[in-house]
C-alpha cells in the first residue's frame, strides 16, 4: 500500500504517540459553537417576523437548541442523530431562506457514520425526505416549500460519504497502528528469544565444563596433583569466558541503544580454544577448518554456538570418547558437522535441550539443522547456512 508524504508524516507521529493523547474538552464544544454560530441569521430572521408567524420563531428556537445536543454525540452518536433530526425538521421545513437550521443535523450525519452509527443516520434522512415534506405541506402557506426538505436531504447524504471517508482513514490509520504496534512486540520477543539463547549457550556450557573439569580435579586430587591443577586452571579459564561472554550480554542491555557490547561476540576463530577445553577434559576432538571465505558476523556466532552446544551435549550426555568437528562449505552453503561416537539421542527426544537452539539459530540465517543417531552409535549433528561472507554482510 502507497502512502502519501502527509500519510506519512501523520504515522511518524503516531509512532511517537501523538495521535494517542487525549483531545482537549474544548474539541467537545467545537461543533456546538460552529452550529450555533451559523444559525444566528435565521435566528435574528424568525426573530424580526415573530409578530407573523410565531410558530416558525419557536421551531427555530428548537433547532438552535439542537446545537447542544451535539455534546453528547461522542457517546450516543445514534440517538443524538435522530433527535436533532426530529428537532430540527420543522424548522427545515416551514423556515424561508437558506435552512440554517440543518446546520447541527449535518454535524450529527457526520458524527454518527464516522463513529459506526451509519444505520441511525440512514433512517434519520429517510425520516427527513419522507416526512419534512408532509410537515412543510401542513405547516406552510409556500406550495414550494415541500422541495426544501428534499434538497436538504440530498445535501445530507453527500456529507453520509464525507462521513464514510474519514471513518474510512480513521480505520486505516488503526490497523497501521496495530501492524505497528504487532511488529514492535514481535521484534521485542525475538530479541528476549536471542537473548536467552545466549545466555543458555554461555551458561550450559561453562557449567557443563567446570562440572567435568571438577569432577576430574577430584579423582586425580591424590594420585596426581599435577592433573587436579590443569583441571582448577581449566575451571578458572572456563568460568571467566563464561563471565566476558555474559558481560556482553548484560552490557548491550544496559546500551543506550547504539549496540555496543562491552566483549566482542565469539566467532569461528575461538572454535579451537573451544576444541582444547575439552582435549584437557579427556575427549578426543578432530577440528578441520576448510572454509575459503570469511562467513558474516551473525553466521560464525551461529557456527560458534551451535560447535559449542554440541560438544556440550556430548560432554554431558553422549558419554563419547571421540569427536570429528569439520567446517566446510560448497557453492551455495556453510556446512558444519560434528559426529561422535556416544550413545546416539534418545528415543523420546531427539531435538529437546539445546538441539532446538541450535535448530533456531541455523533457521533464522535461511539455513537447515538436523542430528541423526547413527546404526553404530554416536550422533551427527550437521547446520547448513546460505553463504554470506564478511565483506558483503
Amino acid at each position: 500500500m502507497a502512502w502519501s508524504a502527509d500519510e506519512q508524516a501523520r504515522l511518524a507521529r503516531a509512532e511517537r504517540g501523538w495521535t494517542n493523547r487525549p483531545r482537549p474538552p474544548a474539541a467537545r464544544w467545537f461543533p456546538v459553537v460552529v452550529a450555533a454560530l451559523i444559525q444566528v441569521p435565521g435566528l435574528v430572521i424568525a426573530i424580526h417576523d415573530a409578530r407573523r408567524d410565531a410558530l416558525s420563531l419557536a421551531f427555530v428556537l428548537v433547532a438552535f437548541a439542537s446545537s447542544f445536543v451535539l455534546l453528547a454525540a461522542r457517546k450516543h452518536p445514534g440517538v443524538v442523530v435522530a433527535v436533532i433530526g426530529a428537532l430540527c425538521a420543522p424548522a427545515i421545513a416551514v423556515s424561508a431562506g437558506p435552512p440554517f437550521a440543518a446546520v447541527p443535523l449535518a454535524f450529527a450525519v457526520v458524527s454518527a457514520v464516522v463513529r459506526g452509527a451509519r444505520v441511525w443516520a440512514w433512517w434519520t434522512l429517510a425520516g427527513l425526505a419522507v416526512l419534512g415534506p408532509l410537515a412543510a405541506y401542513l405547516l406552510s402557506v409556500q406550495p414550494t416549500a415541500i422541495i426544501r426538505p428534499l434538497i436538504v436531504a440530498l445535501i445530507l447524504l453527500l456529507l453520509v460519504g464525507v462521513g464514510e471517508a474519514i471513518r474510512n482513514r480513521r480505520e486505516r490509520y488503526r490497523e497501521l497502528s496495530r501492524t505497528i504496534a504487532a511488529r514492535r512486540e514481535s521484534a521485542a520477543e525475538a530479541e528476549r528469544l536471542r537473548i536467552a539463547r545466549e545466555l543458555h549457550d554461555v551458561l550450559a556450557h561453562s557449567l557443563s565444563q567446570i562440572s567435568v573439569q571438577a569432577g576430574v580435579g577430584l579423582h586425580l586430587f591424590d594420585t596426581r596433583p599435577d592433573k587436579a591443577r590443569e583441571s582448577l586452571e581449566a575451571i578458572r579459564a572456563t568460568s571467566g569466558q563464561a563471565l566476558e561472554e555474559v558481560r556482553g550480554v548484560l552490557g548491550f542491555l544496559r546500551s543506550e541503544g547504539d549496540g555496543a557490547a562491552r566483549a566482542p561476540e565469539p566467532d569461528i576463530d575461538r572454535i579451537p580454544v573451544l576444541v582444547d577445553t575439552y582435549r584437557r577434559a579427556g575427549l578426543e576432538v578432530r577440528y578441520e577448518n576448510t572454509l575459503t571465505t570469511v562467513p558474516a558476523p551473525a553466521i560464525q556466532l551461529a557456527v560458534y554456538r551451535i560447535v559449542q552446544e554440541s560438544l556440550t551435549n556430548i560432554g554431558r550426555h553422549a558419554q563419547a570418547t571421540h569427536v570429528w568437528i569439520a567446517l566446510g562449505q560448497d557453492d551455495r552453503e556453510y556446512v558444519v558437522s560434528v559426529i561422535d561416537d556416544g550413545r546416539g539421542l534418545p528415543d523420546d527426544d531427539d531435538l529437546g535441550g539445546g538441539m532446538l537452539g541450535m535448530r533456531e539459530r541455523a533457521e533464522l540465517l535461511g539455513g537447515r539443522f538436523e542430528a541423526v543417531s547413527e546404526e553404530a552409535g554416536g550422533v551427527t549433528v550437521t547446520a547448513r547456512i546460505p553463504i554470506r561472507t564478511a565483506g558483503a554482510a
